[in-house]
């Protein structure tokens, strides 16, 4: 399944846009094959896995131009790389601990030319800045995930949605996130139709502030 999975879900790209993710395939298999950071078993279904699952952010938040966003255990770049192509007047700073992974993430960005991303090698317990929000791919569990950004959410929205984090997760999230009573969770098969989003959630935690 190739890049007509993407122009299916996201019909009014621009052509730079369409330009911006045909490329991946090729950026992401030439880079796969010296540093491995998408399965080889998924870099034939990138488009399917990998790019419309990070662009499932999108269909629940339109980030706003001049805003902020995180992407914690970023790997080889997703979700931040498709959202930062989506949204190229919101800045994205993509963050891994893995030097070799930030840098494919860096080498797609600049193979790509878009000019929005930082990407950055260290833990997120080195970040200082604060963002609007933070996006993930199923890095940790809730809790170690919500320690690890802490205090790195910007208190004033600019977003109709209050600042948080959007965490891309399947499975069976009860248990880990019982504690979270504004938690918000949505089916992706809500919007997807194909089966490998059956199991697929987006979960919404607003960032709670004391006043």
């Amino acid at each position: 399944m190739g890049i007509d999975i993407i122009y299916k879900y996201f019909p009014d790209l621009s052509e730079l846009q369409k330009e911006q993710f045909e490329k991946l395939q090729s950026l992401y298999q030439d880079w796969n094959t010296k540093i491995n950071v998408v399965s080889r078993k998924d870099i034939d279904e990138l488009y399917l896995r990998h790019v419309l699952h990070a662009l499932a952010i999108a269909k629940f938040q339109q980030f706003k131009p001049g805003s902020t966003v995180m992407d914690v255990g970023t790997g080889g770049g997703f979700p931040g790389i498709p959202l930062a192509i989506l949204f190229p007047e919101t800045h994205f700073t993509l963050v891994d601990a893995i030097g070799k992974k930030i840098k494919v993430v860096q080498e797609v960005v600049d193979g790509l030319g878009i000019t929005n991303v930082t990407a950055k090698n260290c833990r997120v317990e080195e970040i200082k800045e604060q963002f609007d929000f933070i996006v993930s791919r199923a890095v940790a569990a809730m809790p170690t995930f919500v320690h690890w950004v802490k205090g790195r959410i910007k208190k004033n929205s600019e977003h109709d949605r209050k600042n948080g984090i959007l965490y891309l997760k399947g499975g069976d999230l009860e248990e880990e996130l019982k504690e979270y009573r504004t938690v918000q969770i949505y089916n992706l098969s809500d919007i997807y139709e194909e089966e490998f989003y059956e199991t697929k959630r987006l979960v919404y935690l607003p960032m709670k502030f004391k006043g």
